[in-house]
């Protein structure tokens, strides 16, 4: 059929998409003689939006006004159209497939995508993976129209258009070349405009000169009917981020008890960190997907603030994690695929165990942080990361611990420290508080100043450090600053600032304590 270099495209879609939703929540209206029918108002009539499949070999179509239909019919079961949980089933769909391959992609309306490039083998052959497929959607009670093919337009196309199946590469062109016109997926007017012209199918159309076309019916003509014959590539968009490394067990069948979950999960980290350390790299984001035998899926995700190379380490945080999840892992009739993934990693450094217990600290508490994130939150589990500006109260914000790399931590050198006291204080105010200062000349620091109703006599001042606005982030009346570093009487050091210039018209500039110095 395929080479095993040669991309595939798999081509699923729904016509009946949302008469199956109803049937399934309601498996009742399976078993009635009644031609089931999805209507919405449109242009202030009530118009059919879908039709299950006895209405369809009936008659009823889409487009059709309801008076119509009930003149022509006596037996309807009429439901209201609901856009939101027809999305909500083709998300589900598209969780499912990910059994089958982790690029799913949506294909409106009611289809889907998937990238089975080199996945194929997995499944024995493409008609295996197709008969598998249908075999499964048929079971959940879903009509499924599909079409393998070599690019994602062509498989598109042959899915909506035609009988589908898998379609090799010496035979695509044939296929492509008897569809409609309807499958060019281009505007009313323009499918007119070809109608009116004599043609009658995408072959009629492709032998024509490129110019003339793009001349009169523009360039999405052109550009669709080249991303159906492969002459340009059209890549799709994934929904989900693709794993850089992943370890996946398909079982014979389902696992219900969640020991034997635990032991296929300790075996799929072997296998995943064994594939990163050849990579030299560790997992900072970790999905963990159970796909259920029913198709159900559940996905859970683990963060970490360092990068993990160990498989005690990660079992240990995904035992932390089911154990606080609000809704508990339930294999119901049992798990028959079970995936680990790696979605964000980050290369790993060697290093050298310390004579002193300062490493097996900083592991401790990197451990602890890791705890604490998947037992409260990422977002509650905060650490500071400085910022690139000048500005004192924008110089650090506060990020997630397990989003925060390590090269973004600043470490505190103790010993610097005692010879270089800091020139700025660790903890600020916010806003900052004004004080009450007098000074001698305009530019000079506070002889003293009252704050809190305390008065502080100054005996040692530094600076000033002048600091201007950010124009770009300010609004027009924001004021440079002077800033100073104070020492009073009684050996307390303050960190105050001027607001604004005498030189530059503010004759009454305003003081502000900003900051204490430990």
């Amino acid at each position: 059929m395929f080479s095993d270099s040669s991309t595939l495209f798999l081509a699923l879609w729904f016509p009946h998409l949302p008469t199956d939703r109803l049937k399934r929540e309601n498996p009742e209206r399976g078993h009635t003689d009644q031609h089931l029918i999805v209507v919405d108002k449109i242009a202030n009539a009530l118009r059919l939006t879908a039709v299950d499949e006895r209405a369809a070999k009936a008659g009823l179509h889409m487009g059709l006004a309801l008076t119509d239909a009930r003149a022509q019919f006596d037996h309807l079961d009429i439901a209201f159209a609901s856009p939101r949980k027809d999305k909500a089933l083709l998300e589900r769909l598209a969780d499912w497939c990910d059994r089958y391959t982790p690029l799913v992609a949506f294909d409106e309306p009611h289809g889907l995508i998937l990238d089975m490039t080199g996945c194929i083998h997995l499944f024995g052959d493409e008609p295996s993976l197709v008969k598998d497929i249908h075999k499964r959607l048929h079971q959940h009670g879903m009509i499924v129209r599909s079409a393998l093919a070599s690019n994602a337009a062509a498989a598109r196309a042959l899915a909506r258009h035609s009988q589908g199946g898998v379609v090799n590469r010496q035979e695509q062109q044939r296929r492509l070349y008897a569809l409609p016109l309807v499958s060019l997926a281009i505007e009313e007017n323009h499918l007119a405009g070809l109608k009116r012209a004599g043609l009658r199918s995408i072959g009629d159309v492709d032998v024509l000169p490129r110019a003339a076309l793009t001349a009169r019916f523009g360039n999405r003509l052109v550009n669709n009917l080249d991303a159906m014959f492969g002459r340009q590539n059209e890549p799709i968009s994934p929904r989900r981020i693709i794993p850089v490394c992943m370890a996946e067990r398909r079982m014979a069948e389902p696992l219900i008890a969640m020991e034997s979950v635990e032991l296929v999960l300790q075996s799929l980290a072997r296998d995943l960190f064994l594939r990163l350390q050849q990579k030299v790299e560790g997992a900072r984001e970790v999905e963990a997907s159970f796909f259920r035998a029913d198709g159900n899926v559940r996905r859970i995700s683990i963060q970490t603030g360092r990068p993990v190379t160990e498989t005690k380490t990660l079992l240990r945080l995904l035992k932390e994690r089911l154990s606080t999840l609000n809704d508990p892992l339930d294999a119901g009739y049992g798990f028959d695929l079970i995936r680990l993934a790696a979605i964000r990693v980050e290369r790993t450094q060697a290093t050298q165990e310390s004579l002193d217990n300062r490493a097996q600290e900083t592991g401790e508490i990197n451990t602890l942080v890791d705890r604490l994130s998947i037992r409260l939150g990422n977002a509650r589990v905060l650490r500071p990361v400085p910022v690139d500006t000048h500005i004192p109260e924008r110089a650090v914000s506060l990020e997630p611990a397990a989003h925060a790399r390590h090269a973004d931590t600043v470490e505190w050198n103790s010993a610097q420290a005692r010879e270089n006291p800091p020139e700025r204080p660790i903890r600020l105010f916010e806003p900052p508080e004004r004080i009450d200062a007098t000074f001698e000349i305009p530019d000079a620091a506070p002889a003293q100043f009252v704050w809190r109703k305390v008065r502080h006599t100054i005996v040692m001042a530094e600076g000033p450090e002048r600091i201007a606005p950010e124009w770009w982030r300010e609004h027009a009346g924001a004021l440079t600053r002077d800033y100073y570093r104070l020492e009073d009487s009684a050996g307390k050091r303050f960190w105050v600032f001027r607001e604004g210039l005498h030189e530059r018209g503010n004759p009454n500039p305003r003081w502000y304590l900003h900051g204490l110095f430990a």
